[in-house]
C-alpha cells in the first residue's frame, strides 16, 4: 500500500507546472524557522528555539535548502528541505521533493549498519519534506578540506567501511532475498536516477546543450565524443546502473557528501556520509567508483598547484578506500544469509568484478565533472591557466582507466598511471 501511495504522491509533481508545485507547501526561511522548531517539541533537548543566536543557509548544492541553527548554549540542528525543482537551474526544471523521504529512509537504513558513519536523524516532516538532523558544524566537507590542501588521515578507510557495511546489509547477502525485494520497492527513485543516467553516462559523449568547458579543452571533449571504445563501455556501465539492483547505494557518494573531522595532526576523529537523496538499489561498484573519481579530481588540483606532498597523500586514498571496503566485505561474508550456492569461490569472482566496475564508474564520473553539467570545485576554482591542463589530465585519465581496468585492475598501479598523465598535461605556473 505504501508503494501505491508513493506513486500517487509523485505523479502530480511530474505532471503539473512549477508554479503550482511551489505553492503546495511552505518553504523554511529565516523568518519562520523559530516557530517551526517550536512546533516540534521532540527536539527540545537538541536545541532551545527560544534562544536562537545563529542561523545561516548553507545549501550550496544543486537541489535543496539547508539551514544550520544554533542556540545560545552552542547546541545546533540542521534542517534540510527538498525543493520541488532543481535549485541549480530553477523552477523551469521541476522535480519531486519526495527525494527527501528517500534520503531520510536511506539514512535510517544505513544507520542500522554503520550508525557512527552517518548523521543522526531527529525527525522527518513528510508534509513539508524537511529532514531534521545532527549539526556537524565541527566537521568540514571533505572536498573543501582537500581543496585547501589539508590532510585527513583515515577518512578514506572509514568511507570504505561505510560502503561495505551498508551495501552488504542491504544486499541479498545481508538482508536475505525476501527483505531485499521488499526494500527495493520502497526505494525506487526514478527522477534522480534519470539525472545520473543522462549527466553521467550519456551527455558527456555527445554534443549536449548542457555540456560546457574551456575553449582550450574543446579538443579534449571532442576526443571523448569520438572515442568509440569509451562510448561503448559507457553504454555497458549505464546498463549496469539501470539493471543491477545489488544493494541500497548512497547514489551520490563523493568528497562533497562526506564530512570529516581530524585532530591537529591531520588524523581522523570522525567521518560521516550524508546527502543520500540519490539513493537507489544499484550496482555495488558505483559508490566506490564515485569516490575514486573525486579523489582523482582532487589529485589533479594538487598536481596543478604544485602541492607535491598533498598529491602523494591523495594518491594513497583510492587504495586505502578499496582495501577497507574489501576487508570489511570479507569480514561480513561469513554472515551471509544463504550459503548454499553463494560460496567463497563465488565471492572471489564478485570482489574482482566489483573492482573492475568501480574503475569504470570512476571514469564515467571523472568525465562528467569536466564536460557535463554541475562541475567540481576542485577543478572549477583553479585559475584557467591551471584548469586547462588539469581538465585535460582528468579526461585523458578517464580514457586510460576505462581500458586498463580489463588488463590490470590494481588500484595503486592505476593511480600511478593517472598521476603520470596529470603531471604530463599540467599547464600554468606555480
Amino acid at each position: 500500500m505504501r508503494d501505491c501511495a508513493w506513486i500517487q504522491l509523485v505523479s502530480p509533481y511530474l505532471l503539473v507546472g512549477s508554479k503550482k508545485m511551489s505553492q503546495t507547501y511552505e518553504f523554511i526561511s529565516a523568518d519562520n524557522i523559530k516557530s517551526y522548531l517550536a512546533s516540534h517539541r521532540e527536539i527540545s533537548s537538541v536545541i532551545d528555539h527560544e534562544s536562537i543566536v545563529d542561523l545561516k543557509e548553507v545549501g550550496d548544492g544543486n537541489l535543496n535548502l539547508v539551514f544550520i541553527i544554533k542556540d545560545k548554549n552552542g547546541k545546533g540542528i540542521v534542517l534540510k528541505q527538498a525543493l520541488p525543482y532543481v535549485r541549480l537551474v530553477g523552477p523551469s526544471w521541476p522535480m519531486s521533493p519526495d527525494r527527501a523521504r528517500i534520503e531520510y529512509e536511506t539514512t535510517m537504513v544505513h544507520s542500522k549498519a554503520a550508525a557512527h558513519l552517518v548523521p543522526e536523524i531527529y525527525f522527518y516532516d513528510q508534509d513539508r519534506y524537511i529532514i531534521a538532523m545532527e549539526d556537524l558544524s565541527d566537521h568540514r566537507v571533505w572536498r573543501t578540506a582537500l581543496n585547501q590542501g589539508d590532510f585527513d588521515n583515515g577518512a578514506a578507510k572509514s568511507v570504505g567501511e561505510y560502503i561495505a557495511k551498508v551495501l552488504f546489509a542491504t544486499s541479498i547477502f545481508g538482508a536475505g532475498a525476501y527483505e531485499h525485494y521488499k526494500s527495493m520497492a520502497r526505494a525506487i527513485n526514478p527522477e534522480l536516477c534519470l539525472i545520473t543516467e543522462d549527466l553521467v553516462f550519456t551527455e558527456p559523449y555527445f554534443p549536449a546543450d548542457r555540456n560546457s568547458y574551456l575553449p582550450e579543452n574543446e579538443v579534449d571533449a571532442k576526443a571523448i565524443e569520438n572515442d568509440k571504445q569509451m562510448v561503448l563501455e559507457m553504454g555497458e556501465l549505464k546498463y549496469k546502473f539501470m539493471t543491477q539492483a545489488e544493494a541500497l547505494l548512497h547514489g551520490d557518494l563523493h568528497t562533497g557528501s562526506v564530512m570529516v573531522k581530524s585532530d591537529e595532526n591531520g588524523n581522523e576523529i570522525s567521518t560521516r556520509a550524508f546527502d543520500s537523496e540519490f539513493s537507489f538499489y544499484g550496482p555495488i561498484g558505483f559508490d566506490i567508483g564515485a569516490c575514486f573519481a573525486n579523489f582523482y579530481l582532487a589529485l589533479a588540483r594538487s598536481i596543478a598547484l604544485g602541492r607535491d606532498e598533498h598529491a602523494e597523500y591523495i594518491s594513497r586514498l583510492p587504495e586505502e578506500l578499496w582495501a577497507s571496503f574489501e576487508a570489511n566485505m570479507r569480514a561480513l561474508w561469513p554472515s551471509r544469509v544463504d550459503k548454499r550456492v553463494f560460496t567463497d569461490e563465488f565471492f572471489e569472482k564478485l570482489i574482482k568484478q566489483w573492482k573492475v566496475d568501480a574503475i569504470g564508474f570512476a571514469a564515467a564520473k571523472m568525465t562528467r565533472r569536466i564536460v557535463g553539467l554541475a562541475k567540481a570545485s576542485d577543478i572549477q576554482t583553479l585559475d584557467p591557466s591551471h584548469r586547462v591542463g588539469a581538465a585535460r589530465g582528468v579526461l585523458q585519465s578517464a580514457q586510460k582507466l576505462i581500458r586498463e581496468r580489463h588488463i590490470n585492475s590494481d588500484i595503486s598501479y592505476l593511480t600511478l598511471q593517472v598521476k603520470k598523465i596529470m603531471t604530463d598535461t599540467k599547464t600554468g605556473r606555480n
